[in-house]
């Protein structure tokens, strides 16, 4: 299994590193052992965090109401829990990847 990727009793935890700011929202690679993603809205007044789950919603298909948050709230490196399977999660970023 990947190192950016756990599996969780709520589904699937993904350990991510952001960079907020960039010219769009894409998964760009590995930084260490996180999933990089660069996030087009700006760091500032959760805009980044909204975004974030919001592009993860979209990419895995699931409601953002089953995406969450769970650590990192003002850092780069950020643990985001969905409420998905492992292996769906793999399925899905597989085509992006």
């Amino acid at each position: 299994m990947e190192s950016w990727l756990k599996n969780h009793g709520e589904g699937t935890l993904l350990l991510l590193y952001i960079q907020p700011g960039a010219s769009r929202t894409m998964i760009s690679g590995i930084h260490g052992e996180r999933l990089k993603v660069k996030i087009k809205a700006p760091p500032r007044d959760g805009e980044a965090n909204q975004a974030l789950g919001e592009y993860f919603s979209e990419v895995l298909g699931i409601p953002k109401s089953k995406v969450f948050l769970i650590r990192g709230e003002s850092s780069r490196q950020k643990d985001l829990l969905v409420e998905l399977p492992v292996e769906k999660v793999l399925i899905s970023l597989k085509e992006i990847l």
